[in-house]
This record gives C-alpha cells, structure tokens and sequence, in this order.
C-alpha cells in the first residue's frame, strides 16, 4: 500500500508507492518495502543534524526548513521564497561579504551598528564613531524643583553645545553652562556659542506698509504674498530653466532647456486652450488636444505664408473645397508620376481621373480599368476623312460617313422580330417591303399548324 506523506498543516508532500524511495525533499523518503533504506535513513539523519551545511542551500526546501550557510557561517531558514538568516549580528572590522537583507552588522572598530537593505549597509546607530565620541543629538532627563523635563542635548566631541526644552525650567543638578534653560535652544554659556548669520527676529511680518525705509531694509507691504492673490508693478523675472509651474497638481508649466521654450499641458489626456473674447463670449479658436495629440482650431485660419503638409491631407467636414485659385498643382517639385484625382468607393480600388504620363493623355476608369478621356483635337466630323478618330455632329446636328461596312444581320426580317437590335442590309429592308406588306414564305414538309406565321404568309409544302 503507497504511503501519503503530509506536512504539518495536513497539506500533501507527495505519495510514495511500494518498494520506492521518493527524493522530492531534502531527504530521502521510503517507500514499504524498499530495501537498502537503512543507509538513506542514516544520512537523513545526519543531514537534520548538520541543517544541511553546505555552501548551496538544499533543493526542494519545505517552509520552516533550516540550513546553515557554510560560506557566510549563518542558519537560515526557509520562508517559503527563499533562505533567511534566522539571528543573530556578525561583529568584525569590515562589512561581512554576500549579506542577506535584514542582516545586522557590529562594526567593532567604531562600536557603530549597521543593517544590511538588501543593497548596502545602513547605520542604525550611534551616528558617531567611537573615536568621534558623543556628537549629534541625545534625550536625556534633567531633574528640576518642578520634577524631571524631557530634553534633547546636542552635543559635539563629547561636549553639550545646546539644549532643546518645551519649557523654562532651572535644573536642581548643575549643568555646565546651563544654569537656566529656556523654552526653545539654550546655547551652552561656556562656550561663547552664538547664531552666526544675519538674522531679523520677527514673529509676523507688518504688510500694511510700502515705504522703504532704505535701500536694504523692505516694508513688509512690499513683498508678494504666497497665500493670496497678489500683484506687482514691476518686471517678474524667472531666472531659472526651471521656469514656472502653474495649477493645483502642476498642470501647465514654461520651462527652457537649451534656450528652447516648451509650454507644457503636465496633466494625461488634457487639453491645453487658447480662449479669446469675441464680443463678450468666450471662444476657444486654438485647442491642444492631448487624448490625441491633435490640433483644433474652430475660427477661420490666415496663413501668410506657405502651408508645407509633410503628412497626408485627410478630409474635411464640408461638401464642397473651394479654392479661389484658379489651378490646382498636384506632385509639385517632383519626378514625372501618373497624379490626379481618387473617388474613394466601397469597392476595393477607387475610382480615377488622372493624367498618364507615359501616355501623355488624361485616363479615367474605376477599378484599375482606365481608358483614354475624349479629346476634341481627336474628334472630327468626316470619319473618313480622318480615320481612327472619334466621330462628332455638324453644325446641322448629322454625321457623315462615307462608307459603313456590315457584318452578317441574321435571319431575314419578320413582322414578328419587334426587339432586335441588329441592323439590316438595305437588301433586307427593300425585300421585306416588297413582299405583301411585310408577309413571309414558308417551306415546309409537313401541313402548317394554328400558331405557325401570321395574316398574309405563304406556305409552301414540299415532298421530302
């Protein structure tokens, strides 16, 4: 019977039938009745002892397994995705090579702990080496008459240059240089330590006033609020490519880059619009469209100078294009090409009028079946006269022809043939108007019936 191997949660491993010895695992897992399991048992044992130690982790790892990494000298353990350190920091000089994310290092030359990120090293702390001694800033708790006060000491070399307080308060233990401490940063009275810049103490600015009082000193009126609605009288200069940005998410902004102007719409699939006032409403003449990147101009456009079209012109809304000149140039510029005018139909090739210039004639068709446009210099009254030319009236209305060749019209005519469209012989034409008003002969075999001929025809029976 095959055995079902489950995990701790009741999931499956695998199945192992009779007689078989399953490796799916990181051990050896026999099958009832396999023989020679003794050695395979052993060396699962072993490896369960070891965690596995090598310098690959095991294959087909199970979530929760462990496995000592002999390269780097640390347990991990299997998370489902990869193998993680279990514990623990390495203390040494140097960083440790190939660290897993989450590490920790003591770097014991400077007595500073770091953590590894998954790229590099990063200081937990202290911020100073140990050779730098105390520097930067530490909470400490000073005892006063009013009980103990949270503050923030900064200190440099091991030295209190400042102390950070929420409030005024007199420490009850001496504090070198710092008899009293006051709301705010107490400088360190020792030390002679100043704010070292120009500085102008003020808790408002007073914008109720515009003269300056000199050349370096500014009324408060005179600055631009950032708050409010503002305006200037003079020049607005933005001395940076960085140029202006414009809109509560940054829609519009006017940079430079390389002495080149962009004005830019920032926002997707928004439009940039130029509005004028046209009588006391609002058009908009000149739109930027950016869910397609097109350009709508509604009003009449001007151009005086050239429109160069590198692209294809594709249509226009009107019936009707007029154009006030009175030619239209069409391949301007270049080779010698067949150009003129396309239809587009339903059908799969559009229908034509162009000038064949291998021809030097104007052709039109449809379907790439073209044939030659009429001429009238080909065109003539005489066909005779001129042959292979098209035929046209006199004045009179009439065509002459001098002489007309007919093929063979068929049968001879009947009163009956009311719908063919051959023309007769004049033969034919004095034969039939000669014979009875129109009347046929038939000669037959056999006795005429009731549907055979017609008022006046002759029958004519003969033996066979």
């Amino acid at each position: 019977m095959a055995y079902t191997i489950n995990k701790t949660d009741g999931s499956v491993v695998t199945t192992i039938t009779d007689g078989t010895v399953d490796n799916t695992t990181s051990v050896q897992l026999f099958g009832k009745s396999f023989s020679g399991f003794g050695e395979g048992l052993n060396e699962n044992l072993v490896k369960l002892l070891e965690n596995s130690a090598s310098t690959s982790a095991p294959t087909a790892p199970l979530k929760g397994e462990l496995w000592f990494d002999t390269s780097t000298g640390q347990l991990k353990v299997y998370d489902g995705t990869s193998f993680e350190p279990s514990a623990g920091a390495k203390s040494q000089s140097a960083a440790p090579t190939s660290p897993s994310a989450g590490d920790l290092w003591h770097d014991s030359d400077d007595d500073q702990l770091f953590l590894y990120t998954g790229s590099a090293f990063q200081l937990i702390g202290p911020v100073y080496t140990a050779g730098q001694t105390l520097s930067g800033w530490k909470i400490e708790t000073l005892a006063s008459s009013g009980g103990n006060k949270v503050v923030s000491s900064m200190y440099a070399g091991n030295t209190r240059v400042a102390i950070l307080s929420k409030e005024d308060f007199t420490p009850s233990v001496t504090q070198t240089g710092f008899a009293a401490i006051k709301a705010g940063i107490t400088l360190n009275s020792t030390l002679g330590a100043v704010f070292d810049g120009t500085n102008t103490q003020a808790s408002f600015i007073d914008v109720t006033g515009t003269s300056n009082t000199s050349s370096t000193v500014i009324a408060g009126g005179n600055f631009l609020r950032t708050d409010a609605a503002d305006t200037t009288t003079g020049a607005l200069t933005i001395d940076t490519d960085s140029g202006i940005i414009v809109g509560d998410a940054q829609e519009l902004t006017v940079t430079v880059s390389s002495n080149d102007v962009t004005i830019a719409q920032t926002s997707q699939d928004k439009d940039l619009k130029f509005t004028v006032n046209d009588g006391g409403v609002t058009k908009t003449p000149l739109q930027l469209t950016g869910a397609d990147g097109g350009v709508d101009i509604t009003g009449d456009l001007t151009i005086v100078g050239n429109l160069n079209v590198s692209g294809a012109y594709n249509y226009t809304s009107s019936n009707i294009v007029e154009h006030s000149d009175t030619f239209l140039k069409v391949n301007a510029g270049s080779t010698e090409a067949d150009a003129g005018l396309i239809v587009e139909t339903a059908d799969t090739d559009d229908a034509r009028l162009f000038y064949d210039v291998s021809e030097n004639f104007w052709s039109a068709g449809h379907g790439q079946s073209y044939s030659q446009v009429i001429r009238l210099a080909d065109a003539v009254v005489d066909g005779n006269a001129v042959k292979e030319k098209v035929l046209k009236t006199t004045a009179a209305g009439l065509v002459t022809v001098t002489n007309v060749s007919l093929a063979a019209v068929g049968s001879a005519i009947a009163t009956s043939d009311t719908s063919s469209v051959s023309v007769p012989t004049i033969g034919q034409v004095a034969t039939f108007g000669n014979l009875w008003g129109g009347s046929a002969k038939f000669v037959q075999t056999g006795d005429p019936s009731g549907s055979d001929g017609a008022n006046g025809d002759f029958w004519f029976k003969y033996e066979a």
